[in-house]
C-alpha cells in the first residue's frame, strides 16, 4: 500500500509528514524512505517528564477532575521507570489512577507502590518491533562477548516483556555453534537440552534453566571457526559450480562404474596405522583450500593439535 504514495511523493503533489515509534528503516518502504528526511527525537529529561506528568494531572479531561496528588517518591518512580518515554509514563499514570481505589483505600494520592504496580501492568514491548530486535541483539552480543551479567540482564528484560521462551532458547542454540563451536562442544548439547527443558517445564521455572544455560554460554571460550568454514565452503560451491567428485571418492556399485575408474585408488583408512593416511578429499580446483581453521583455545586447541599431528604443519590437508 505504501507504494501507492510513491508517484505522488515524486511529483511533489503530496507532502508526506509522519511520526512513528518504530524504526523507519524497518517499517517504511526503501523507495519512499529515500525521498524523505528522518528526524530522531531523543529521550526526555527528568524535568521534562515531571512537567508532562503535572500537566496531565492538572489539565487532562479525566485526571484533572480527580484532584490526584502525586507523592515525591511516586514522582521519582514514575519518571525512573519510564525510560525517558513520555508515552510509557502517561500510560502508567493512567493505569495508576485506576488502581488508587483498590490499593489506597480511595484516597486520591499516588504512592510509589501504586506506580510500581502500574508499571507491572504496562503493555509489553512489541515482539515484531525495533525494541524486540535490539534486545535480542544485545543478548547475543553479551554471550559472544563473554559477559554473563549482561546476557542475564537482557534475558531478564525479555522474560519480563513476555518474550517467547522457545524463541530465546533457539537463539541460544545458534549462538552455541556460531560463537562457541568446538571451543566448547558441550555448549551445543546444553543449549539443546535447555530448549527441550523449557518446553517441558514452562514459565516461571524455565527462567532458571535459561539463566543457567546463558551463564554457561557466556562463560565458555569462543570460536567462530565452524561458522567461517561453512560460509567459505558455500562461497566456493557457488563460485565453482562445475566441480566434480574425485574418482577415488566415488561409489562404484556396478562393474561399469568400476571400469570407468570409480573408487579406484581410494585408501580405506582403517587399513592404516592410527586409522589415517593422506589422500585428496577436495575437487581438483579446490585442492589448496583449508576451510576449518580451529582456534588455539578451549577444546579446539586439542583439535588443532590433532590435525597438525595428522597432516603436519602444511596448510593443505591432502
Amino acid at each position: 500500500q505504501q507504494d501507492l504514495l510513491l508517484h505522488s511523493v515524486e511529483k511533489g503533489s503530496l507532502l508526506l509528514i509522519g511520526a512513528t515509534t518504530e524504526n523507519p528503516s524497518l517499517e517504511i518502504n526503501p523507495p519512499i524512505l529515500s525521498r524523505t528526511s528522518v528526524f530522531t527525537l531523543n529521550l526526555l529529561s527528568k524535568s521534562d517528564l515531571i512537567k508532562i506528568a503535572e500537566r496531565a494531572l492538572n489539565s487532562d479531561e479525566v485526571l484533572s477532575k480527580r484532584n490526584i496528588t502525586l507523592e515525591k517518591d511516586a514522582e521519582n518512580t514514575l519518571v525512573r521507570y519510564s525510560g525517558g518515554d513520555a508515552r510509557i509514563m502517561l500510560n502508567a499514570l493512567e493505569i495508576a489512577s485506576s488502581l488508587i481505589k483498590r490499593i489506597n483505600g480511595g484516597k486520591q494520592i499516588l504512592t510509589a507502590k501504586i506506580i510500581e504496580e502500574a508499571y507491572l501492568r504496562k503493555p509489553k514491548y512489541d515482539k515484531s518491533g525495533e525494541e524486540h530486535y535490539n534486545t535480542i541483539s544485545a543478548f547475543i552480543k553479551s554471550i559472544r562477548g563473554s559477559n554473563p551479567d549482561g546476557a542475564i540482564f537482557w534475558l531478564a528484560k525479555m522474560l519480563d516483556a513476555g518474550e517467547d521462551i522457545k524463541f530465546i532458547a533457539r537463539r541460544m542454540i545458534i549462538a552455541a555453534s556460531e560463537d562457541i563451536g568446538n571451543a566448547e562442544p558441550e555448549a551445543l548439547t546444553l543449549s539443546v537440552s535447555c530448549f527441550n527443558a523449557v518446553n517441558a517445564i514452562g514459565m516461571p521455572e524455565a527462567r532458571i534453566i535459561l539463566s543457567q544455560t546463558v551463564a554457561f554460554l557466556a562463560s565458555c571460550p569462543k570460536s567462530n571457526a565452524s561458522y567461517v568454514a561453512i560460509n567459505e565452503a558455500l562461497r566456493d560451491v557457488r563460485d565453482f559450480p562445475t566441480t566434480t567428485v574425485p574418482l577415488h571418492l566415488r561409489n562404484a556399485p556396478t562393474e561399469l562404474m568400476k571400469d570407468a575408474g570409480y573408487h579406484k585408488g581410494y585408501k580405506y583408512v582403517h587399513d592404516y596405522k592410527n586409522h589415517f593416511t593422506e589422500q585428496e578429499y577436495l575437487p581438483a580446483e579446490l585442492s589448496s583450500r583449508t576451510y576449518y581453521r580451529p582456534e588455539d583455545i578451549g577444546k579446539e586447541k586439542e583439535i588443532s593439535a590433532r590435525l597438525k599431528l595428522l597432516w603436519g604443519n602444511t596448510k593443505n590437508r591432502r
